[in-house]
């Protein structure tokens, strides 16, 4: 092969964003941003996830990783984001979102939908990590992410739910204009515990005081079967 040939070879070489849009997806706004989580970012993350992301005495969370153990902990960490993107389709995806504050990772803003392209709605979750919380830091990341969902992913309704007793996470909803939408009740430690239903409309989104940047929207669309 010729340098010349090798160059042009190595200009259109696939690459893992080319492969899976997701993790080229890049929203901006202030001193917010939502990023695919690439692998780079796996272990900072999975470090927030170690100092903990429940407050000492508070409710504790459903992730799938929380009762491991700290030595194994990102390992199962990485595992679970690495088989989200297995998983990745345009009927049912998930798309967690590293949350950076001022450049500094800070946790995840996920949007996960089933059947999207039917019943345009798709759902919220999020956690931080201790250091970041009471901040405003997920009241502005669940702002963020609602409005890219609605201005740029097409969405109708936008969903939530939370443990009653999470004051914290039903706050956040509240904040950002979020309706009640009915309880369930969950197994929680062996235990039933209300779990509260949220849901959003565009019209009743509270905004961000700083507007979307989002770069990689195009391939991340057609991803999910938009714009097909």
């Amino acid at each position: 092969m010729s340098t010349a040939d090798r160059v042009q070879a190595a200009d259109t070489a696939m690459t893992v964003e080319a492969a899976l849009p997701l993790l080229g997806l890049r929203i901006t706004a202030g001193r917010t941003e939502l990023r695919g989580i690439t692998d780079d970012l796996l272990g900072p993350l999975a470090d927030l996830a170690v100092e903990g992301i429940s407050s000492p005495g508070g409710p504790p969370f459903l992730a799938p990783w929380k009762t491991e153990p700290p030595q194994d902990l990102p390992r199962f960490f990485a595992q679970y984001y690495w088989r989200l993107r297995a998983e990745f389709s345009p009927d049912r995806w998930t798309a967690p979102l590293a949350v950076l504050w001022d450049g500094k990772p800070a946790g995840v803003q996920e949007l996960f939908a089933d059947r999207y392209l039917v019943n345009r709605t798709t759902e919220t979750g999020s956690w931080l990590g201790r250091q970041f919380q009471g901040r405003g830091i997920g009241t502005a990341a669940r702002q963020v992410v609602a409005a890219f969902a609605f201005d740029h992913l097409e969405a109708q309704h936008v969903t939530s739910a939370a443990f009653s007793d999470n004051v914290a996470s039903v706050s956040v909803s509240r904040k950002v204009g979020y309706t009640e939408d009915g309880v369930d009740i969950w197994a929680r430690e062996g235990k039933p515990v209300p779990h509260q239903r949220f849901l959003l409309s565009r019209d009743n989104l509270v905004r961000y005081e700083y507007p979307l940047m989002v770069t990689g929207l195009a391939a991340f669309r057609r991803s999910i079967g938009l714009d097909v």
